[in-house]
């Protein structure tokens, strides 16, 4: 067989860790596999290469007895440590890893009790009464486990948007090999717009005529070159992006449609075109041109109020839209974590892989103590920590670049923030964020939430609606309640980058700086590869409309200084 590569791997490391999980083993046995999974998929060389050099022990998080395991999963794609465990329990069970709520020890209870081993099973035990009598399971389980199928089924068709745009590269490549004649192909729909969840599938190609075709669950828009702008322009959406460009269209006398872009009579339309001939339409940009419309940008399209117009169309028409962030405009990451916590690399490795990224500063913000599932650090250990940043930005004076110290301050359920006041103020700055007692009503995680965002050692509200994309709902609670705390309070409100998160939710940006708060773009990362994935962060804030000088790590290095110490003082 053909050695596996580092997903693949990855995906059997994981694999072991949650039947580890389902088994009862200790947890830092569990967190090991996890850890090395994470780690080897955020590899940047093949991982045949790393095990050629014989070099699988400096990956953070492996040790010898998982350097082999690793050595023969990607050789022989298993082991006899996973294939022991396989043998305890079908492959079907995992599945019911996926119900949000349903923890390891309630999956293996359901097995053990009931040999309930699929979603299907569940379900249906579910329906018929089977949990409620069962110590540990019961009525309230049931009713918990329906309802999130029930939002599982819902989610079927949609992925996450980082997924989706790897998948579509790996699709488009292999179409333009097979379609030589293919000039170029575009991405459409929802990808395109860099919605947070994909739920069409589409590209459009250049071809020598016009016609769809189907490659398995993906739809390929083909057309000539004379029509291309309009088909990407249709197949690229919304809806009533689409509707609001035809409505502004028919009132200079023209009509788009998706078989293209006609002058109807004399008037306003280009004088240049006769009345009922076809304005050619190579690019999008010539849509928008021959509208009289600055170009928008794929992201905007939602045909939503923005900047206090009806949608995107009246804003571009009067002038309101903004220059939309890129991803170098990012001067610097924060909100990241470290071997000290729960991360997957040393302090060293992710600031000098900031650097090498070409930022200017990095922000170490690893778990705090309440956070012990993830080494959250204790007092001792951030004086030490903070010791090894002093010794860093020695080594760094001359290469303008710095760490910040940082920390992810737990929320408590009172809204307190769990250090004493004297060691949050020895950070540059902190997040505050909820990681327990998700499931707290409406006003109390309100109040929690502004609580945090009033104490004056906060700066950044961390992933501030704790969603996490088709695995757990937003808290329940009056964000906008909270965004005015934020604003009041001059926190910072963070757009998690990680693809899981994305939150703050786009729809809220808008609502956000209208109360005056700043965001920060955020990685989350826990390793060197996650210090990328502040694009999908750049692309909420695109779609959100948020212009750069509202993004706090687009702060130039002194200026974020300045910043933080301002902060500090104030508090």
């Amino acid at each position: 067989m053909e050695p596996l590569d580092a997903a693949a791997v990855a995906r059997l490391l994981t694999e072991i860790a949650q039947r580890l999980e389902l088994a009862g083993e200790m947890p830092y046995s569990i967190r090991a596999y996890h850890n090395a999974a994470h780690s080897v998929l955020g590899l940047n060389v093949p991982l045949a290469e790393v095990v050629a050099k014989g070099k699988l022990r400096e990956i953070p998080g492996v040790g010898e007895a998982i350097a082999e395991k690793i050595i023969k999963l990607h050789k022989t794609g298993t082991h006899p440590t996973l294939e022991h465990l396989r043998e305890q329990m079908p492959s079907g069970v995992l599945d019911l890893l996926q119900v949000p709520g349903l923890g390891p020890k309630k999956v293996a209870l359901l097995y053990t009790e009931l040999k309930v081993s699929s979603l299907e099973e569940l379900e249906e035990a579910c329906k018929t009464g089977k949990l409620k009598p069962i110590k540990g399971l019961g009525s309230a389980l049931q009713s918990h486990c329906l309802e999130a199928i029930e939002k599982m089924r819902q989610r079927v068709g949609q992925q996450r948007l980082n997924e989706a745009a790897s998948d579509m590269q790996a699709v488009r490549n292999y179409l333009q090999q097979q379609n030589p004649g293919w000039v170029r192909v575009e991405f459409a729909g929802t990808l395109r717009r860099a919605c947070e969840l994909v739920t069409d599938f589409t590209l459009v190609a250049e071809g020598d005529s016009r016609r769809v075709e189907k490659h398995e669950a993906v739809r390929i828009n083909v057309s000539d070159a004379s029509h291309f702008g309009v088909t990407l322009l249709f197949a690229t959406g919304s809806a009533e992006h689409v509707s609001a460009l035809q409505a502004y269209a028919a009132a200079k006398d023209l009509k788009l449609t998706a078989d293209g872009l006609w002058r109807q009579k004399s008037g306003v339309a280009p004088a240049s075109v006769p009345a009922g001939e076809e304005i050619l339409c190579r690019e999008e940009r010539d849509v928008y041109a021959a509208l009289g419309l600055p170009y928008i940008e794929p992201e905007l399209r939602e045909g939503r109020p923005l900047f206090g117009a009806k949608n995107e169309v009246e804003a571009a028409a009067a002038g309101n839209l903004p220059a939309l962030i890129r991803d170098a405009d990012l001067r610097g990451v924060l909100h990241c974590h470290s071997s000290f916590s729960d991360g997957h690399e040393t302090l060293h490795g992710m600031a000098e892989a900031a650097r090498k990224l070409g930022y200017h500063y990095f922000g170490i913000a690893d778990h705090s103590k309440s956070a012990f599932y993830a080494g959250g650090l204790k007092e001792e250990t951030i004086r030490e920590q903070h010791k090894q940043v002093d010794k860093l930005n020695a080594e760094y004076a001359a290469q303008d670049f710095r760490v910040f110290k940082g920390i992810e301050s737990d929320i408590l359920q009172d809204g307190a923030l769990d250090y004493s006041d004297d060691v949050l103020q020895s950070f540059d700055f902190v997040v505050a964020s909820i990681h327990s007692r998700f499931g707290l009503g409406k006003e109390a995680q309100t109040q929690r939430l502004i609580a945090a965002a009033s104490n004056p050692r906060t700066t950044i509200l961390g992933h501030p609606s704790g969603r996490l994309l088709l695995q757990r709902d937003a808290y329940d609670i009056d964000l906008d309640a909270v965004l005015q705390a934020c604003a009041k309070n001059g926190v910072v409100v963070e757009i998690n980058a990680h693809p899981q998160r994305l939150d703050l939710d786009w729809r809220w940006h808008q609502r956000a700086l209208e109360l005056g708060c700043m965001l920060a773009i955020n990685p989350d990362a826990h390793s060197r590869a996650e210090l990328e994935v502040v694009h999908w962060g750049v692309l909420m804030a695109r779609k959100g409309a948020v212009p750069r000088g509202r993004i706090l790590n687009c702060m130039e290095l002194p200026a974020i200084a300045e910043f933080f110490a301002k902060r500090k003082a104030r508090s």
